[in-house]
């Protein structure tokens, strides 16, 4: 499986955001049998706010997502952000919460990454494209949840 054309996955990326937030996630709230939620990240550049739909694995009240930028030999953006400034928000079922990043490591990452591949197995295809290896990033709520609406 090549990479996943960089310019497709900004495209795909945008129309499921639009289509997430004008449906309050009746359309994209769950793609490859997972929940979508929209990860909100400070631009590390621009210091803007930045949001991206991403399927995730809830886990023990975090939620997990990866990395894998369709395969591409760089991480995404929203994971450099990540690593720039780790607090974030994310929008999930209609909930708001602040989260705090980490990326997983050792055997955490290996479990996550097994269950990731369970999910979705894409992801083992990307990262046999890739050199890099694919981040999986624990969102961990921070406090309790922003708000209840769906659109922002």
């Amino acid at each position: 499986m090549p990479p996943v054309n960089p310019l497709w996955i900004r495209f795909t990326s945008a129309t499921h955001l639009c289509l997430y937030r004008m449906t309050g996630g009746l359309i994209g709230g769950n793609v490859v049998g997972a929940p979508v939620l929209l990860l909100t990240t400070t631009g590390r550049k621009s210091g803007r706010p930045r949001t991206r739909p991403l399927p995730c694995l809830e886990e023990d009240g975090a939620y997990v997502v990866i990395g894998s930028n369709g395969g591409n030999a760089t991480h995404p953006n929203w994971y450099l952000n990540l690593k720039k400034q780790p607090e974030a928000e994310i929008l999930l079922k209609g909930k708001r919460r602040r989260v705090r990043a980490e990326t997983a490591t050792g055997a955490d990452r290996e479990r996550l990454w097994a269950k990731a591949v369970e999910m979705y197995a894409g992801y083992q295809g990307y990262q046999k494209e890739t050199e890099r290896e694919i981040p999986v990033v624990v969102l961990r709520p921070v406090e309790h949840e922003v708000g209840e609406k769906a659109n922002r």
